[in-house]
């Protein structure tokens, strides 16, 4: 598929004057309240005997369809996600929410969980949605989104398929990816981002632990409720349940940024430069990547925030600009989105 760049011309970000700095930008749309989403959840079982729950938008059949893959312990209810979705459910498009392993509020049934390399389980819902597709009958484009983990996973999983990825989709966008994950952890490991390595730590390490009921001796019990940074986590969980040898063997085989010139299918690449998860000097420059990837890093915007204003603030801008680019790649569907543009911005 031929790229248009006139999606360049899209209204770049401007951070509100009232909320400056990577760390105020992350952490206020947490604040903000949320709609409720209609979602319709459906139960996919695995080859391995696992399941993933999907958390559907339904609209007309024949609508474009916009899968999205969350971040780490992310979920179907996360603000980027419901804003994601809200745009969608105006605009008359479909959404799905592909929640991993044991996010969807309900354990997963096998000691290994997510990672954040996990290219293999994408490919393999990618691959499931467009069987669906043909077996309806339906012609309609199907794009994908992840953000944060599952944005580094998408990417990676697109590398690796190379040309036969763009049998699968239509075209992708990334936000807030930790490209590098080595960079991203050393980031995390220290100072005020402890205050989110905390957080991610809070469920990780109550799922870990709770999977020693099931299966005693899984790992340490005591080190990993001790645990207080990622590095740590992924030592003693992550790396050995997924088949890594430890922490620098799984950051270095799941990084996605290697990747990049592989890429075939249309893809745009969002990540603030004051993003606190990912420094700006580990991000790709444009000969880490193929001719269908476009980089775009707004000096403001965090991780994963991009509000706009007038106070109290809007999470319009991303959506909005995820849209955009696939009305570009989409063509029929590009008229319909403009005018609910319009009509949300008035609003």
């Amino acid at each position: 598929m031929k790229i248009s760049h006139s999606f360049l011309s899209a209204k770049p970000y401007v951070a509100p004057t009232w909320l400056r700095g990577g760390h105020a930008q992350t952490i206020y749309p947490y604040l903000l309240a949320r709609p409720a989403i209609p979602y319709r959840r459906e139960r996919w079982e695995l080859d391995d005997g696992d399941f993933i729950d999907i958390d559907w938008l339904d609209n007309a059949p024949d609508a474009p369809l916009v899968v999205l893959f969350h971040g780490l312990e992310g979920g179907s209810c996360s603000h980027y996600v419901v804003s994601m979705m809200s745009l969608l459910r105006e605009l008359g498009w479909r959404g799905a929410v592909v929640h991993f392993r044991g996010c969807s509020g309900t354990p997963n049934r096998l000691p290994r969980a997510y990672h954040a390399g996990d290219s293999a389980e994408i490919d393999w819902v990618l691959q499931r949605l467009g069987r669906e597709n043909k077996r309806r009958g339906f012609n309609v484009p199907l794009y994908a989104v992840g953000v944060s983990l599952g944005g580094n996973a998408l990417l990676k999983c697109l590398g690796e398929r190379g040309r036969q990825a763009c049998q699968l989709l239509d075209g992708a966008v990334t936000v807030s990816v930790p490209l590098d994950l080595a960079a991203a952890g050393k980031a995390l490991g220290s100072g005020f981002n402890l205050l989110y390595t905390r957080h991610f730590l809070d469920t990780l390490k109550r799922k870990a632990l709770g999977k020693l009921d099931l299966f005693p001796g899984l790992f340490d019990c005591a080190a990993v409720a001790a645990c207080t940074t990622l590095y740590e986590f992924d030592n003693l969980v992550t790396a050995p349940l997924h088949g890594f040898r430890d922490t620098e063997d799984y950051w270095k085989q799941s990084s996605s940024k290697p990747w990049l010139k592989h890429i075939e299918v249309p893809t745009l690449v969002i990540n603030a430069l004051n993003d606190p998860f990912m420094p700006a000097l580990a991000l790709p420059g444009p000969a880490d990547v193929s001719s269908a990837v476009i980089l775009e890093f707004p000096e403001q915007g965090g991780h994963v925030g991009f509000l706009n204003s007038p106070f109290p603030g809007r999470l319009t801008w991303l959506p909005e600009r995820i849209v955009g680019f696939f009305g570009e790649l989409g063509g029929r569907a590009a008229p319909e989105s403009t005018d609910a543009l319009h009509t949300l911005q008035a609003s």
